[in-house]
């Protein structure tokens, strides 16, 4: 990584270095402002505090825990190898270490600063870190093989979400894998196991996955309690509506997955049975085939998707 710069606002940027990194795009004419930039220009301004809170979004309990490691799991199924891959919007760096494999050259893109320091502080991914815009990201078409915009990015974006995806996809090289992740509904719960004593969940998962499976799907599922209003014009998707647009532009979805439709609103519940490895795991092994469910996406509280480019020659 090369020295420190200064973006137009007068902060301190991280830049890879010219000669090995994405080509850059050339400047952009000045655009009016938008409905979203005070939200920008608040993620521009955010302090070491906020950013702690970031991080520990998925620290410090079970149910954390089980939101981290089933998008850990989604990343590491869809990893492009080798080549430049990059996280838009990448906040402290949390997913980092899961986009692209050990042979990838890694690209932390994201708002703040103070973000961009904490993604140094991990030294978990070793990434090239840039400031700026991922509305307007300063990289050349089809720099990357692997682009993934995480957390609430496409929602904060409000009426510039179907923008960002797009401009983001626009960075892929053919054949490249795009990672998405929306916001569809308030969250649901498996009726089953949320009726069951929190201290038997343990023995209950380690019984085949198959098994439990058919119980949750036999008793169905209750939705979670609305949660409180979304700020300002925050974007929520109808995952079925972005798929269809994403096949009318010519890509193709490889993978859409609910995340933790089945104990993920039920705290308690997935305390009891995260110190049992055998118990753990097939809840993992659950929550992913359940999330896999077309009907449980439309729900969720949030959703994932991979995204593929055609490769060059393709019809």
């Amino acid at each position: 990584m090369t020295g420190e710069t200064k973006d137009h606002r007068g902060g301190p940027e991280r830049r890879p270095d010219p000669h090995s990194s994405p080509p850059a795009s050339r400047p952009r004419t000045p655009r009016p402002p938008t409905a979203t930039d005070d939200a920008r220009g608040r993620f521009r301004q955010l302090d070491s505090y906020r950013v702690s809170r970031e991080w520990d979004r998925y620290e410090g309990t079970a149910q954390r825990r089980l939101f981290r490691e089933l998008r850990a799991r989604f990343l590491d199924r869809h990893a492009a190898g080798g080549g430049w891959v990059l996280d838009l919007g990448s906040g402290p760096g949390r997913f980092l270490p899961h986009v692209g494999t050990a042979g990838s050259r890694r690209v932390a893109l994201d708002l703040s600063v103070e973000m961009l320091r904490r993604v140094e502080r991990q030294g978990r991914a070793a990434p090239d870190l840039v400031r700026g815009d991922g509305l307007h990201p300063p990289f050349r078409r089809g720099a990357f093989g692997e682009v993934v915009v995480l957390g609430n990015a496409l929602g904060f974006a409000g009426p510039e979400a179907d923008h960002l995806w797009l401009a983001a996809g626009e960075l892929l090289a053919p054949g490249g894998i795009l990672i998405l992740e929306i916001v569809a509904g308030a969250g649901e719960r498996a009726r089953y196991l949320c009726r069951l004593p929190a201290s038997t969940l343990g023995r209950l998962l380690h019984a085949p996955v198959s098994v439990v499976l058919r119980r949750v799907e036999q008793e169905g599922f209750a939705q979670d309690p609305p949660r409180r209003s979304d700020p300002g014009a925050f974007r929520r998707y109808d995952p079925d509506a972005l798929k269809e647009e994403v096949v009318r532009r010519g890509w193709w979805v490889e993978e859409t997955m609910a995340v933790a439709p089945v104990l993920g609103g039920d705290r308690e519940r997935v305390e009891s049975v995260a110190t049992d490895p055998v118990a753990w795991t097939h809840l993992l092994e659950l929550e992913e085939q359940v999330g896999h469910r077309e009907e449980r996406t439309r729900r969720a509280a949030a959703v994932l998707l991979a995204i593929r480019v055609p490769p060059l020659g393709s019809a």
